[in-house]
């Protein structure tokens, strides 16, 4: 069938300022290191004046988890549409700017109202592994308001981030594009996003897969963590029951697939890793991405495991829009 989009996704939007810290800060900041916590504006504005004369690692950039995936495929060459709420202020103009610069579609209908641009504080330590710690903003009331269900009957793919769960009106937006998504042919794909979204909001994350998605994105955590075992294989045969296919990240160690039939090993790429924010967020960009062009399961895997691989290297949950083509055309070519 022939749709107009590759993929429709739908997100918190935050803005991203990202910091390198010690675990001494963290610990003397008394933050949970290596999930996302959510916290209130003057909290987040407290960790940001403690941590003044730190070194800020990268620049400003548009983020939510599905955001960073939806612009990864764009760059890649999909063509998407992204649903968020934004505030009509400095950083939210910022935000759709941004978004459109990537390529992006951003629903027309919606009208930035008066309030706060949610945001993110990245916090990354030296080993490289990312804590977050999040004031929604505005955000938190995304809604069915913001999607555009015109353009979820025509993608080809819609993509749920699992951060939602925390908000009833998030929660029930990720809900319906789920079910238009179904009624129209369109594949849909659920990433569980954080371990401690599984650990405190599983019955939402449940609500939000009802009687299963096309495809899951987690990693090996997220996938104990939400079915409640022990060991990834374990995990792996339990998540079946929620989904078609999934895809389970694996850290240095790669990935582990199941096309719907097959489970395959996917390698890992021997890299230093600086920055591990991003990089499930990059392996459902690039995994959607070679789907969208008609690749299989393994090379998907491939694909999104050299591209995350790209991203810890690096800091930023993203990368530059010209290195999106040169990866492309180093593995495909």
């Amino acid at each position: 069938m022939s749709k107009q989009y590759h993929i429709y996704g739908i997100g918190a939007a935050l803005v991203d300022t990202e910091i390198t810290l010690s675990d001494a800060d963290l610990t003397a900041m008394n933050v949970d290191k290596g999930v996302m916590t959510l916290v209130d504006e003057a909290r987040q504005r407290e960790l940001i004046n403690y941590l003044a004369d730190h070194l800020v690692a990268s620049h400003k950039a548009s983020g939510g988890s599905a955001a960073n995936t939806i612009i990864a495929a764009s760059y890649f060459g999909c063509n998407n549409v992204y649903s968020c709420k934004v505030a009509d202020d400095e950083n939210g103009r910022f935000y759709i700017k941004d978004i459109k610069a990537a390529g992006v579609t951003y629903p027309a209908h919606i009208n930035p109202p008066a309030g706060t641009t949610g945001k993110c504080l990245v916090m990354i330590t030296p080993d490289a592994e990312r804590t977050m710690n999040t004031f929604l903003g505005i955000s938190e009331t995304l809604s069915v308001a913001e999607l555009d269900v015109a353009a979820i009957a025509q993608s080809h793919f819609a993509y749920i981030e699992g951060y939602l769960v925390t908000s009833p009106t998030g929660r029930a937006a990720a809900i319906a594009l789920r079910q238009h998504a179904e009624a129209n042919s369109t594949r849909t794909a659920l990433s569980l996003s954080d371990p401690a979204m599984v650990q405190f909001f599983r019955d939402g994350l449940v609500e939000m897969i009802g009687n299963g998605v096309d495809i899951l994105f987690c990693n090996s955590d997220e996938a104990m963590g939400f079915t409640q075992t022990e060991s990834l294989e374990a995990a792996a045969e339990a998540l079946k029951k929620y989904c078609k296919q999934f895809a389970i990240t694996c850290g240095s160690d790669g990935a582990l697939l199941f096309d719907g039939e097959t489970q395959i090993k996917i390698a890992g790429n021997k890299v230093t890793a600086v920055d591990t924010n991003g990089a499930g967020d990059m392996f459902a960009g690039a995994f959607l991405y070679a789907l969208s062009q008609g690749h299989d399961f393994k090379k998907a895997g491939d694909f999104a495991s050299l591209a995350a691989s790209k991203v810890v290297a690096q800091f930023g949950p993203r990368l530059k829009a010209e290195q999106h083509a040169e990866l492309k055309k180093a593995f495909f070519s």
